[in-house]
């Protein structure tokens, strides 16, 4: 008999949104004449922009024709794309060398695989609320880890404490559930922390295209030093409305080198170069040739007006919050809404009640931490007719 990965016993029942899928199929069954308005999973409904559909439909006609046919791509990913990101960060005043990215199938597949790269006995350092793949990919692997308190009396922005070593530090900005964003000033405090104490900084960046202040950085690169110690990941599920097209990237500086138990440099570059050669197979041509779309300037103007749409919805949600004295946070420079749960109900015991009671499906914060026991994410992917029909129910509840 094979001996077992029994790590797997330390982990939830079910994935968050597989529960809420189950409960939601339950109720839905049971009373099948009531509409249900589902504001939970961050899932988009806008579809993908007419210059990304042209960039597919090229792919396609490419695919078609012996001459420009593709077979079996880099693993890393193909130049253009790689060359058009890097572009895309130039314009927003960080460089990035093409070499330096790789090309996923979305930053859930990176920031779950990463940890593959490190020893399982790192101290791992997690903010708590935090998105739930940084927790169960290391629970998976045996790893422990050190969680930091996000809270309202911090923002839900939690910051180093020089007296609590670390080796791996998991970042979100805009943060995924809570949509707090870190100043240049705190992540730069995060950098240092990080250089001081040898670690990596996983920065997941997944949803920076929703900033809308030019204050706020966008890259954890816009940090003095950061190339010395942090790896980004980011998406174009949200940028871009590629949550079935499936395309993202991870950006691993040739500058994080390490020294070896054995007294060897190990570069992290090679490491996970070496990782995805071996485990990935790549984003498909036609799919990059589509992100190749984004990143040109009319590409991300055509995105942004998806964006703009989302935040309308972020505003109605706030909105009705606002007006019904329930505190929140994010919501501005984030598609999520994080509020408090009214009349002091833990956040599971409130999905229910708002299922039941306004047919609206959100996400309890509970399955994002013990500190969001209390709290409640929406999100604002819905549509204009949905998100306003949802806030409508909402306030005749409350």
């Amino acid at each position: 008999m094979p001996k077992l990965n029994e790590n797997y016993q330390n982990l939830k029942q079910s994935y968050l949104f597989s529960e809420i899928a189950h409960r939601v199929a339950v109720y839905s069954e049971q009373h099948p004449d009531r509409k249900i308005i589902r504001l939970g999973i961050g899932d988009v409904t806008r579809p993908l922009t007419p210059l990304v559909i042209e960039g597919l439909h090229t792919a396609v006609d490419a695919m078609a024709d012996s001459a420009t046919f593709k077979g079996y791509g880099p693993e890393q990913g193909y130049d253009f794309l790689r060359t058009a990101i890097s572009g895309y960060y130039a314009r927003n005043g960080v460089a990035i060398n093409p070499d330096d990215i790789f090309i996923s199938d979305g930053a859930k597949s990176d920031t779950g695989n990463i940890s593959e790269l490190f020893a399982s006995d790192n101290v791992i350092l997690i903010p708590d609320p935090v998105y739930p793949v940084y927790v169960d990919s290391n629970l998976m692997n045996g790893k422990k880890i050190t969680y930091i308190s996000g809270n309202a009396d911090n923002g839900f922005l939690p910051m180093p404490d020089r007296n609590v070593h670390a080796d791996l530090i998991y970042l979100c900005s805009p943060n995924n559930p809570t949509g707090a964003v870190y100043s240049k000033s705190q992540l730069q405090e995060w950098v240092d922390y990080a250089l001081e104490n040898e670690a990596v900084l996983l920065f997941d960046s997944a949803y920076e295209a929703f900033i809308q202040d030019p204050q706020l950085p966008r890259s954890i690169y816009a940090i003095k030093g950061a190339r010395k110690c942090a790896i980004e990941f980011c998406s174009l599920s949200k940028t871009a409305g590629f949550t079935g097209a499936r395309c993202g990237y991870t950006i691993v500086p040739k500058e994080l080198i390490f020294t070896a138990s054995n007294g060897k440099e190990m570069s992290l570059h090679a490491m996970w170069n070496r990782r995805q050669s071996t485990k990935f197979n790549g984003a498909s041509y036609i799919i990059q040739k589509g992100a190749e779309s984004v990143f040109s300037p009319e590409g991300m103007a055509q995105c942004r007006e998806n964006i703009r749409y989302y935040q309308e919805n972020a505003r109605t949600i706030a909105d009705t919050l606002t007006k019904k004295s329930i505190p929140f946070f994010g919501g501005v420079h984030s598609p999520y809404i994080w509020f408090e749960c009214p009349n002091a109900m833990e956040s599971w015991e409130f999905f229910d009640y708002l299922l039941e009671h306004a047919q609206i499906v959100g996400t309890p914060g509970a399955g994002f931490g013990e500190n969001g026991r209390h709290y409640f994410r929406l999100t604002a992917f819905g549509t204009h007719e949905n998100t306003q029909e949802a806030m409508d129910r909402f306030e005749k509840i409350f």
